[in-house]
């Protein structure tokens, strides 16, 4: 990866090296994407991350289909977006001050501000289902850690401490508010673990052997979408893992690098970003019988599609 988002695009798979995600890129031939014909329209918008010209800005695809939207163009990177449970805001990660930074948009107006200010790395961040607290990571007054602010008070809570040198991923709250699912390096390579938001008590979910980067609860809360990419290979598989049963089964297994899965509102398909063709660009996939659609056609690099949340 190369350019401007090169570098918010490797933190958002950071330090998946031993039995996980990252790692230099092998070249390879591209492959004709597996996508079956033209895409139903979509209920939901969905926000996403594109790099143009070496600049890495916020775009929106609008619910029933039409042209993408740009939604920010500061000098500095952003990227990483997440909806916040309403609809009406986008929190995401901005380099554009300097350092990582979060920061909240208005889809409606463009208008944005600055959601904590201070001189840390502060990135990755996702709301709380009821809205009333953030879990992001930061290495404020310390090693890089998972977090979350209460936004009533600004009260700061540490949830997970790994240690020095250790590389956090993606947190995201499980539907009921209760877990956190993210990715951490800690002792065993880039693994997934789920969180007890109320105890801090922690359990790994990914195997040993494969490790994994990017998770996302699945709308019901049963289950948690992430990406596997055994040895720093040619190809990424997306899994979903079954938490009672600890069952997995593939999503997604194009030849390709296949990263940044989500589930939809109505929990009924996945997107994600996929290098099927040479260069990521954001699909749709619907679980029931897996087909699949190809939904950003802009010039560059597209990757980390959100769904905004139903109304």
């Amino acid at each position: 990866m190369r350019g401007a988002g090169a570098r918010l695009l490797l933190l958002a798979a950071a330090g998946c090296a031993a039995a996980g995600c990252g790692g230099r890129e092998p070249k390879r031939r591209a492959a004709a994407a597996p996508v079956s014909g033209e895409a139903p329209l979509s209920r939901f918008e969905l926000v996403f991350e594109r790099e143009v010209a070496g600049n890495l800005d916020l775009y929106l695809i609008p619910a029933g289909g039409g042209p993408e939207r740009r939604l920010t163009d500061a000098p500095g990177e952003d990227g990483l977006a997440r909806w916040r449970p309403d609809g009406e805001r986008i929190l995401f990660t901005s380099l554009r001050n300097g350092n990582y930074q979060l920061y909240e948009v208005d889809p409606a107006t463009g208008k944005q501000r600055r959601f904590r200010t201070n001189s840390a790395t502060e990135y990755q961040a996702d709301y709380s289902p009821d809205g009333k607290s953030v879990a992001f990571l930061t290495n404020l007054n310390g090693p890089e850690r998972l977090v979350i602010q209460d936004l009533a008070t600004g009260a700061l809570r540490e949830l997970v401490n790994h240690g020095e040198g250790v590389i956090f991923g993606n947190p995201h709250w499980s539907p009921d508010g209760r877990q956190i699912t993210f990715s951490s390096n800690h002792r065993i390579g880039h693994q997934i673990y789920v969180v007890d938001v109320a105890t801090g008590a922690q359990r790994r979910i990914s195997p040993v052997t494969s490790g994994g980067c990017e998770p996302h609860f699945s709308r019901d809360g049963k289950k948690v979408v992430y990406v596997s990419r055994r040895h720093l290979g040619s190809e990424s598989r997306l899994v979903e893992h079954d938490l009672a049963s600890d069952e997995e089964r593939e999503l997604v297994s194009w030849p390709a690098l296949n990263y940044d899965p989500v589930y939809s509102p109505d929990g009924s398909e996945l997107a994600f970003a996929s290098k099927i063709t040479g260069e990521y660009q954001v699909y749709r996939q619907r679980l029931a019988d897996g087909k699949a659609w190809r939904v950003t056609f802009g010039p560059g690099p597209a990757r980390y599609p959100d769904y905004r949340p139903s109304r």
